[in-house]
């Protein structure tokens, strides 16, 4: 995957979180730790905007939806 240089502030007691994580070999570099983080927040956050998308369904609704059907149409027998 391509990358691209940018840079950050951080507090200074984050940054030494950081370098302190760098220097206890959890990651390899500050490049590496912030990639991670950045990367497991966006995974958060889009799990957490799915649930809030799911939480505006009208259950009742859907599951009129969901037995919707011809009429005469008859549900395959399993």
């Amino acid at each position: 995957m391509a990358t691209a240089k940018v840079a950050i502030t951080l507090e200074q007691q984050l940054l030494r979180l950081v370098d302190q994580w760098v220097s206890q070999r959890r990651f390899a570099s500050r490049s590496q730790a912030i990639q991670v983080a950045l990367r497991e927040e966006v995974e958060h956050w889009k799990r957490t905007r799915l649930v809030e998308e799911v939480k505006k369904l009208n259950l009742t609704e859907e599951r009129a939806l969901a037995e919707e059907r011809s009429p005469g149409e008859e549900w395959p027998e399993y």
